[in-house]
């Protein structure tokens, strides 16, 4: 299964990240621009604002490791290999390898942590970040209230050793991501997701290695990926890049009151959108989420 008929005009290509294949589709024309998905998802969930973005950008869309159709490197003790860290070294050496070492960045979700773990790591890569419903992992597992637990059960769910939540996933797969999408959306339904879309998160969660890569995604996050969010506070670094935060009115971090000033933490230049929407902007309100990125990523 594939998504050719989502994003006609794109191209596909695999290429080497950090050490496992990535596959991206590739769009467009002018300055580069990489754009990183979530979870449960993968490069899919931009069909419906690429071709817009493609008009101004070289638009680069990978799956993540583990995610999609790229490569599910084996996982360790220490949950390092799907770290964000180490996700962020795929694209940078994806965007090498395509000749860019500059680059506007676009992350939703898991793709949102990659992007900022990136401009920490690689601040001479960055040019204009933008950041799509999160707040920091440090932050996220710090609030984590009796409200945020139920409503974010998934993150010490997927947590939990393996292969506790890889088997009873493997149980319903379906069941489980359909609830997982339609519990995240404004209004709480799946007729939002276009079903081409749709066909492609469902099948991932039918192959034991990716669905044992996601849940080391959620290990890394409570692990290591939080251990380096806590290190670059602790020694007073901020994000240097100019950094543009969108969140949806009915998603995680319009529950925190003011995801702004939590941003202002992490970043020196910080300006901010919204979108009518849950969790996932770019499906919902593509409208939105162009609105809030062009002008931002259209600036020189």
């Amino acid at each position: 299964m594939t998504s050719d008929d989502l994003f006609p005009g794109f191209r596909a290509e695999r290429l080497e990240g950090a050490g496992t294949e990535i596959f991206c589709r590739i769009g467009g024309a002018g300055p580069p621009l990489i754009l990183l998905h979530g979870y449960p998802q993968c490069h899919a969930t931009w069909h419906r604002v690429a071709p817009a973005l493609a008009e101004h950008f070289t638009c680069v869309l990978p799956d993540l490791r583990g995610y999609g159709q790229s490569g599910i490197p084996e996982s360790d003790t220490e949950h390092r290999t799907y770290s964000k860290r180490r996700m962020a070294e795929d694209v940078i050496a994806l965007m090498q390898r395509l000749g860019h070492d500059r680059f506007r960045v676009v992350g939703h979700d898991r793709g949102a942590r990659v992007s900022y773990r990136m401009a920490f790591d690689h601040p001479q890569a960055v040019e204009r970040l933008a950041i799509i419903e999160v707040v920091p992992t440090h932050d996220m597992w710090s609030a984590f209230s009796a409200e945020m637990a139920m409503k974010a059960y998934h993150w010490p769910f997927l947590a939990q050793p393996a292969p506790l939540p890889e088997t009873l996933i493997a149980s319903a797969p379906d069941y489980y991501v359909d609830h997982t999408l339609q519990s995240w959306t404004r209004d709480k339904d799946l007729a939002v997701f276009d079903p081409r879309a749709l066909a492609l998160y469902r099948s991932a969660y039918c192959d034991p290695a990716r669905l044992h890569a996601f849940c080391e995604d959620y290990r890394a996050g409570a692990t290591c990926d939080r251990a380096d969010d806590q290190a670059d506070l602790e020694a007073g670094r901020k994000i240097t890049a100019p950094l543009h935060f969108i969140w949806g009115h009915a998603g995680f971090p319009a529950k925190t009151g003011d995801p702004l000033g939590i941003w202002r933490r992490w970043a020196e230049d910080v300006t901010g959108s919204t979108t009518d929407s849950g969790h996932f902007g770019p499906e919902e309100d593509p409208e939105g989420i162009l609105t809030g990125l062009l002008p931002f990523l259209r600036e020189p």
